[in-house]
């Protein structure tokens, strides 16, 4: 017998560590060659870690959450055999789609290191307080009359607690009343019924639940694709001195617009949103402001201008926010960026996006739906320089000629890096898109 020592493999791409979010494996589990033993994450993506060996896992030598070097060993296996004492890390498998948890998943809770397990109360238990039960009562559990019951519950009293002085250690109506008087609870006139007409004293409602006090806690690690958004967005607003722009748009003409195209093309072609009209208008507008769609290298101090388009498409999944990315936008029409938002989209939903399809984005649009509010500042996807963002389309009077005419409006919220780009062509940029909204025939012949 040997044990062989499995190290953290050499990812590829100037990768020096990845954060290790999954194991499939505990310590005793025999495994086979080439099954999977955890997963590990990248800036972009999950990649799996296959046994190159087959054996008994004898220790596993990282814990979920934690930042591990290349290099560094992470699992021991007892295989037969003489072997070697230790042996080369297997070559990491193809790097695996981002997956979002599973709803019905529960994770198990591992504390970062900066939280110590003594900081936690050990009497909390799946988010409950635990109520230890008196010990007159056999295996904790209470005997009680169902008229007991109901009048300890309309008191708030804890049965657990209550000592009881009849047969068997039943607890009586007297048994409550003793209680009560001696925990300072208002115990009331009782009836065989188990009626109270208590009072839980001034700004408290002691017989109702509903106010019930709570004092359950939840530790939430910080880990995998959440990390990785924290880490994202602080760097982002480090690194990027944002100012933000929001202009209001006149959206009539283009609903107008949207609601016929879809009326005669919508069951062959696809249905239109928003969103293809907003790119479309973004895609044209670069053509006259290309320092938004740029990269800024803050080590080198160069900024990168790029011809081609690539959309990141903010998107909200289970598992937090992903930015799949639209490849070369200025060569879609509507119906085909249509097409390739709901794809995209649903692939990062349901964690079928790759490494190619989760980069490369230079310049970026985000969108809350309808849950959008009349304006907000997003934050640039670093190291882009420009993010726009819709926000909710409201009804509402306007001035028009003279008179006052019911038109829909909707404000478009954008940041900007002030290192790169300046106001006046940010303002340029973000009015040239809303010269396209409210024409939207321009979109179609431009």
């Amino acid at each position: 017998m040997s044990i062989q020592t499995i190290k953290m493999p050499d990812i590829g791409e100037g990768i020096a560590e990845v954060e290790l979010v999954a194991w499939h494996v505990q310590v005793g589990d025999t495994v086979r060659e080439d099954q999977l033993l955890a997963d590990v994450m990248t800036d972009k993506a999950t990649v799996e870690i296959p046994s190159h060996v087959a054996g008994v896992v004898r220790s596993l030598d990282a814990a979920v959450g934690q930042v591990v070097a290349v290099g560094t060993e992470i699992i021991h296996i007892e295989v037969a055999g003489s072997g070697h004492p230790v042996q080369a890390s297997p070559p990491a498998t193809k790097p695996a789609p981002i997956s979002p948890p599973p709803s019905s998943t529960r994770l198990e809770p591992v504390r970062p290191e900066s939280v110590r397990p003594e900081s936690v109360r050990p009497e909390l238990v799946e988010g409950v307080e635990r109520v230890e039960g008196h010990p007159d009562h056999p295996n904790g559990k209470p005997i009680a009359a169902p008229a007991v019951r109901r009048r300890a519950w309309e008191l708030g009293i804890e049965l657990s607690r209550v000592k009881g002085t009849g047969p068997a250690g039943r607890i009586t109506q007297a048994d409550l009343d003793a209680h009560a008087q001696h925990s300072g609870a208002s115990s009331g006139p009782s009836s065989p019924g188990g009626t109270v007409q208590g009072s839980a004293g001034p700004g408290k409602a002691l017989n109702d639940p509903r106010y019930a006090q709570r004092t359950d806690e939840e530790v939430i690690p910080v880990i995998g694709l959440r990390r990785k958004i924290a880490q994202k967005m602080q760097e982002a607003k480090r690194r990027i001195p944002h100012f933000t722009y929001v202009e209001e748009v006149d959206v009539t003409e283009l609903e107008d617009l949207r609601a016929r195209l879809n009326a005669q093309y919508g069951a062959s072609r696809g249905k239109l949103t928003l969103l293809p009209f907003l790119i479309r208008a973004m895609v044209l507008a670069v053509r006259e402001h290309p320092e938004v769609n740029a990269r800024y290298d803050d080590e080198a101090a160069v900024v990168t201008r790029f011809a081609a388009v690539h959309l990141g498409l903010a998107t909200q999944t289970s598992g937090g926010l992903m930015v799949p990315v639209i490849r070369h936008a200025e060569t879609l029409d509507l119906w085909a960026c249509a097409a390739e938002i709901l794809r995209l989209a649903e692939a990062a939903r349901n964690g079928k996006a790759t490494r190619e399809e989760l980069s490369g984005s230079t310049l970026t649009v985000t969108s809350l739906g309808p849950l959008a509010g009349i304006a907000h500042t997003p934050v640039i996807n670093h190291p882009e320089v420009a993010i726009v963002g819709p926000n909710r389309i409201v009804e509402r009077p306007m001035i028009r000629g003279g008179r006052v005419v019911a038109r829909k409006m909707m404000n478009v919220s954008s940041s900007f890096d002030h290192r790169v780009v300046d106001g006046m062509n940010a303002a340029e940029f973000i009015q040239r898109i809303r010269a396209y909204l409210e024409c939207p025939g321009t979109l179609l012949l431009a």
